[in-house]
Formats: C-alpha cells, sequence, structure tokens
C-alpha cells in the first residue's frame, strides 16, 4: 500500500538524520541481541501481526455486523479522524498505562524499554504477543471495515511520524525550545503531541533522574492524553540514561515471545521483582 511506502520513507528520514547526529547501528551499551529484537519484531509485526489483525477483525465484523459495512464511508473527514483519534489513539494510551501497572502485560511490553537508548530503531521494538493484543489495533481493524479506511491511511501516516519523532535520537525539540518566539508555539505543542523531551522521558532508566518519569508520559500519537489523565510531566529535558530498572534480565527470545519463552534464572532463588514505581 501507498502509505506504508511513505511510512518506510519517514523511518529511512529520520534514520539518516539520526545517523548523522551521532550513530544507528552503534549506539552505546549496545549488545547483539538488541538488534535482535528490534528487527525481528519489526519484521513480524508488517509481515504477520498487522495484516492478520486487520483482516480478522473485518473478517469478524462481516460474520457479526454485515449490515455495516462502509456505513461510515460517506462521513465527515474529520469525524473519521476524530473517531480514529479517540478509539485507535486513547486506547493506546490506556493499554501502554496498564501495561506499567499490570506486571503480566508489562512482560509482554517490557522488550520495548529494554534498549539502553533512544533511538528510531526501537519504534516497533516489541513483543509479538503485546501487538496481538493491542486493542487498538482490533478496533482500528472494525473502523476499517465501517469505512474509514481512506482516513485511517492519512491518519496512521502522520501518527507514526509523530511516533517516530518522539523516539528518535535526534532532540529535534531541543533547538526549538532555544528559541524564544517560538516558546508559545512549543507550550502548547509539547501538551498536544509526544516530543522527544516528554517521550524519553517515559523511558528513563532512574527514577532519581528528574528527567525521567516512567510511570507516566504514556501518550503514543497525543501527549494531550497525559495532561486530560494527570499522568503528565514536562522538564524540556533529557534522561542521562535509558533502559529497565527492578526486574531481571531477559533474553531476545523472552522479550519477543513470552510467556512461551522465558529466560533460566541463574540463582534459582531468585524472584522477579516488581515494575519499578
Amino acid at each position: 500500500m501507498n502509505y506504508q511506502i511513505l511510512i518506510f520513507s519517514i523511518f529511512v528520514v529520520f534514520a539518516l538524520i539520526e545517523a548523522r547526529h551521532s550513530s544507528f547501528f552503534n549506539k552505546s551499551n549496545e549488545v547483539k541481541a538488541y538488534g535482535i529484537v528490534e528487527l525481528v519484531g519489526t519484521v513480524l509485526l508488517f509481515v504477520f501481526t498487522q495484516p492478520f489483525i486487520l483482516f480478522s477483525a473485518a473478517w469478524l465484523a462481516t460474520l457479526l455486523v454485515p449490515q455495516f459495512a462502509g456505513v461510515l464511508s460517506d462521513t465527515s473527514i474529520w469525524l473519521q479522524f476524530v473517531l480514529l483519534i479517540i478509539f485507535d489513539d486513547m486506547t493506546q494510551y490506556w493499554w501502554h498505562r496498564t501495561s506499567h501497572n499490570y506486571i503480566p502485560l508489562y512482560k509482554l511490553h517490557r522488550a520495548h524499554h529494554n534498549a539502553k537508548y533512544m533511538s528510531i530503531r526501537i519504534v516497533y521494538r516489541n513483543s509479538f504477543f503485546d501487538y496481538l493484543l493491542m486493542p487498538s489495533l482490533w478496533i482500528s481493524g472494525i473502523l476499517i471495515y465501517l469505512g474509514l479506511g481512506w482516513a485511517y491511511a492519512f491518519y496512521v501516516v502522520a501518527k507514526l511520524a509523530i511516533i517516530m519523532g518522539a523516539h528518535s535520537e535526534w532532540k529535534w525539540d531541543k533547538a526549538l525550545y532555544e528559541i524564544r518566539l517560538l516558546h508559545p508555539v512549543m507550550w502548547l505543542l509539547e501538551r498536544i503531541i509526544s516530543t522527544p523531551s516528554t517521550h524519553s522521558g517515559h523511558h528513563g532508566l532512574s527514577k532519581d533522574d528528574p528527567a525521567t518519569h516512567y510511570k507516566g508520559n504514556y501518550g503514543n500519537m497525543f501527549f494531550f492524553w497525559d495532561i486530560l489523565f494527570g499522568t503528565a510531566k514536562i522538564t524540556r529535558q533529557y534522561p542521562l540514561n535509558y533502559g529497565v530498572e527492578g526486574m531481571r534480565k531477559a533474553e531476545w527470545t523472552e522479550q519477543l515471545f513470552w510467556p512461551l519463552v522465558k529466560t533460566k534464572k541463574k540463582n534459582p532463588t531468585e524472584k522477579t521483582q516488581s515494575v519499578k514505581s
């Protein structure tokens, strides 16, 4: 599909910018397993998981409510965008938030945080089952069945451009913060969409770092959900270190395929620690 080519092009642009400003393939503190998780997770999502979910959701809809096929196709494009924003992005906010407060779901999500760096590479760094169970993807499939296919194509390109920008090691917002004339614009912008500052805070390693806000800043496309639901922290700073604190080590196979694969503990008496608070 054309929108997938556009998404890939945006990814490449961010990757080139990241490579120019720092490094794309050789991150600090990187080990071989990191690249495996990122590559396998990304390929699985685009080759299997996303197509499977979207087609399965549409198939289920044809069985349960065949009379509603395309029922929303002639509605206002703005209404369609609002429906996607609420039922896709807000739903993903709540799934993300729940994943950080319920240990079994966090074990599905931890792959995204296991990298010790911010990078465009970690945008799709998620476990197979985290994506497979993600409610927003299933709901999006139903909305496409209802007639929001074209709106979804435009929406998902905009969403992923913002998400890529928020994860990139290139801090595009940093220079804008320093321009006095843009202070009102940035004040508003950082309360609407995810930026490198707000989202890198969510990936921070240590709760003692004032820029880290691990139990918050959950927004994917829209940071506004964090403002609305009381989980926002805006510092305009960036954590010193990134990663997972307070959980035992998990091999790349467990990160991708838990609970089917579990890392063997070196110490039989070792207990899994709770998600850091």
